[in-house]
């Protein structure tokens, strides 16, 4: 049995050093040394899947930069967010509202008790207000309309879009009011002076006095008044014919 060839890096060794030193030298540098491999060349379809993750890392941070899309008309209808639970519309649910909104049109047509004598309402002075106010709440009747089976019809506005008013009424139905050709009438009552207020033991005085409470009556064209609440706020009052009447 024939011998092992000896390393060339030992034989070289050797050649310049001692057998000690040639041995030590061999051990140290050549035998036990750890030899650095590079890795394996990617292949195309690692290329892929290392574009693909690096487009979605940069995709998701990207989204997570940006403010949600807001829904579309179509997704607001699917999803229902403005339908109405039948169990919560009653008239006695939104009676609380009807007073929230009172308070609100006093404070725009700039209404109180000490300045009943001066008030004067006219189209040229509140028109404006009163266009770009909000309905919701309003307590209204139509008084004239197009189809004569919503004439008298009286409630309380839960929804106000561009071409009808949903209101519920005292019956706790919930009907559907379009504004073209439609005369809606809606009141607000005006508050108690010094004179008019109540006394606890005036007893039935007082109480036919509180019957007798003076309101403001306003009457409004269902036909010009056909936009959003939220387009109405900064709407200019306009003169414009009315060809129905």
């Amino acid at each position: 049995m024939t011998a092992p060839k000896p390393h060339i890096g030992e034989t070289l060794l050797r050649r310049a050093h001692t057998p000690e030193t040639s041995s030590q030298l061999f051990i140290e540098r050549i035998k036990q040394k750890p030899l650095y491999l590079r890795p394996t060349s990617p292949t195309p379809a690692d290329n892929r899947d290392r574009r693909r993750h690096y487009r979605l890392q940069k995709k998701s941070y990207f989204l997570r930069k940006q403010k949600p899309r807001p829904l579309s008309a179509r997704e607001k209808r699917a999803a229902g967010i403005y339908n109405l639970p039948k169990d919560e519309c009653k008239y006695a649910v939104f009676k609380g509202l009807h007073a929230m909104w009172v308070e609100y049109m006093r404070e725009i047509l700039d209404v109180n008790a000490r300045k009943l004598e001066e008030l004067n309402v006219t189209a040229l002075s509140h028109g404006s207000k009163l266009v770009s106010a909000d309905f919701h709440g309003a307590e209204v009747e139509v008084v004239r309309s197009r189809c004569a089976g919503r004439v008298g019809v009286k409630g309380i506005v839960v929804r106000d879009t561009k071409f009808t008013f949903v209101v519920v009424t005292e019956g706790d139905e919930v009907k559907t009011l379009p504004k073209e050709q439609t005369i809606f009438r809606f009141r607000v009552p005006l508050p108690a002076s010094d004179e008019d207020v109540m006394d606890v033991t005036a007893g039935a005085d007082a109480r036919a006095n509180s019957d007798n409470k003076k309101e403001l009556t306003f009457e409004l064209h269902g036909s010009q008044f056909q936009n959003r609440p939220v387009d109405r706020a900064n709407k200019k009052f306009k003169w414009r014919n009315v060809d129905y009447l």
